[in-house]
This record gives C-alpha cells, sequence and structure tokens, in this order.
C-alpha cells in the first residue's frame, strides 16, 4: 500500500478466507449457513424458554440466557460476513466496518469467559454449600454479576477498538482471518507495538487465564464435595447438574488455548483459521445442544411452552 490505513481514511481491509475451488466453496457457504441457522434458532430458543417459562427462572438458567445472548451476537458478528465472501467472493471490508466487528469480538469473548465463570460459582455454591444457595445467589446477586459481565466486557473492547483504531496500517491491510479479529489486526500495523503488547499479555492473563483458574478451582471444590456424598445415586445427581457446563468450558477453552499457545507458521494458518472458527462459529450452535439434549428441565420447558401454545389456540 502507498497509503497508511488509519481511522480518518476511506480504505478498507481485505479479509482472507480459506484457500479452495468453487465448488468447495459452494460447500462451505451451506456449511456455515446451517450452523448459522442452527445455533440462532437454538440460542434463540433458549432465550425465549427462560423468559417465558418459570420454572427456568433460577440463577442457572439466568446465566445460560445471557450466555446464548452472547452466542447470538458472537454469530451475527462473524457468520454474515464470511458467508457474504464465499457468496461473492468480495473480501473487502470498510476500516469503520472491521474495527465494529473487533469491538464485538472481544465484547463476546470476554462475555463468554465472565458467564462460564459465573456459571462455575452457582455450580459451586449449588453443590458445596447447598443450604446457604437461596442466600447467596438471591437475584440482586445474580443480576448484578451478569451485568458487571456486560459492562465490564464493553469497557475493555471499548478499550481495544480504540488502541486498534489509531494504529497506523502502512504495510499491509490483508488481514489472515475471515474475521477482524484483535490479533489478526493488530499484527499488521506498522506503528511501534512494545506497549500494546505487554497491554494485550497482561489483560489476557487477567481475564483469560484468572477466570479460567476461578473456573478450575470451583470444579476442583465440586469434584471433591461431590466424593464425599455416601451414596451413588447423589453423586451422580450432583455431578449430572454440573456436567454440561463443564463440556461447554472445554468447548470453549480448549481450541483458545490451542490456538494462543502453539507457535505459529505459514504452515499452519489453515488450521489457525480451523480452530478460530470454533469459538465465534461452532461453540455457539453446540451450547444449546449441550444444554438441551441431556437437560430434562429444558425438556420440560418446552412441553410447557408447547401446550400454553395449544391452549391459547
Amino acid at each position: 500500500m502507498n497509503d497508511c490505513l488509519n481511522g480518518s481514511s476511506g480504505n478498507e481491509f481485505y479479509l482472507i478466507t480459506f484457500s479452495m475451488a468453487s465448488q468447495a466453496q459452494v460447500y462451505l457457504f451451506w456449511g456455515i449457513l446451517i450452523i448459522y441457522l442452527m445455533a440462532m434458532s437454538g440460542n434463540l430458543i433458549i432465550i425465549c424458554l427462560v423468559c417465558l417459562v418459570p420454572k427456568l427462572h433460577t440463577p442457572m438458567y439466568f446465566f445460560l440466557c445471557n450466555l446464548a445472548i452472547v452466542d447470538v451476537a458472537s454469530t451475527t458478528t462473524s457468520i454474515p460476513k464470511l458467508l457474504a465472501i464465499s457468496l461473492t467472493h468480495d473480501h473487502r471490508i470498510s476500516y469503520t466496518g472491521c474495527m465494529i466487528q473487533l469491538f464485538f469480538f472481544v465484547l463476546c469473548a470476554d462475555g463468554e469467559i465472565f458467564i462460564l465463570t459465573s456459571m462455575a460459582y452457582d455450580r459451586y455454591v449449588a453443590i458445596c454449600k447447598p443450604l446457604e444457595y437461596h442466600m447467596i445467589m438471591r437475584k440482586n446477586m445474580y443480576v448484578v454479576m451478569a451485568a458487571s459481565t456486560w459492562i465490564v466486557g464493553a469497557l475493555n473492547a471499548l478499550t481495544h477498538t480504540i488502541l486498534t483504531s489509531i494504529l497506523q496500517f502502512c504495510y499491509s491491510n490483508i488481514i489472515n482471518n475471515f474475521l477482524c479479529e484483535l490479533n489478526s489486526v493488530v499484527v499488521l500495523s506498522s506503528s511501534d507495538l512494545t506497549s500494546r503488547k505487554v497491554f494485550m499479555f497482561s489483560e489476557v492473563f487477567l481475564i483469560s487465564f484468572v477466570q479460567f483458574l476461578l473456573t478450575i478451582i470451583s470444579y476442583i471444590f465440586i469434584f471433591s464435595t461431590i466424593l464425599k456424598i455416601r451414596s451413588s445415586a447423589g453423586r451422580m445427581k450432583a455431578f449430572s447438574s454440573c456436567t454440561s457446563h463443564l463440556i461447554i468450558v472445554i468447548l470453549f477453552y480448549g481450541p483458545l488455548f490451542f490456538l494462543y499457545i502453539k507457535p505459529k507458521s505459514e504452515d499452519s494458518k489453515e488450521q489457525d483459521m480451523l480452530l478460530s472458527m470454533l469459538y465465534p462459529v461452532v461453540v455457539p450452535m453446540l451450547n444449546p445442544l449441550v444444554y438441551s439434549l441431556r437437560n430434562k428441565d429444558v425438556w420440560e420447558a418446552i412441553l410447557f411452552v408447547t401446550k400454553q401454545k395449544k391452549t391459547n389456540l
């Protein structure tokens, strides 16, 4: 590029997606569209059920509803643009559009991390301190926890977006990713990134690693308490109440840590892109399935809403 890209310019970034033949692009389009529709419908069903069914007005399902909102926002931020690229082969994204996508990417990532930690704490109190559960997890407590998640996530996303928008991009405007993910954009900058990298490392450590550690500590106490339960039926009941959340934690953190810890190389760019698709594309589709397929409360809620609808007709 001859000119530097910055907030005052009208230039564009170019998103590099998977390199494949035209026929394969068609299959990619339909595959991603099906995943998107499944993710949207599954999470919207969860949101509606939690809002409509009184039995689901509990802290656990309140956090699940917030997780579904994050998943809806996450998929809507990334997938429509990827579908448009697959269909039109137009890889351009405006500078403003890229910054907006970056903002929501960071917001949704932070939101999922904090909500998963809140859900782990909820399961810890439910299993380790059952007699105090309703006193600790009262309504104003879990509402404040959820509100803090969104406020902190929005402030952090805004900070990263502003810091990124003031960078200069003089060498390249080609993003080796299917969306404007933070690291993929920052690495292109021609500005001095020393202080920025220190800030990003500190922020990732405080948010991602510390929250993950809190989640692990919660489950250490949970499993320790479960093992002390004398009856096998009691142990199974206690364990089944937190397995859905544990599966979601593994689905989210597993690819995330592998993507950021493994060494970067030119040969692994396609693999990195596949891994980066798991968080904003695949995990939001799997989350409602994990909670609905093995959750009796969710199936009973579906039956309740169906009966109510038939009665009203």
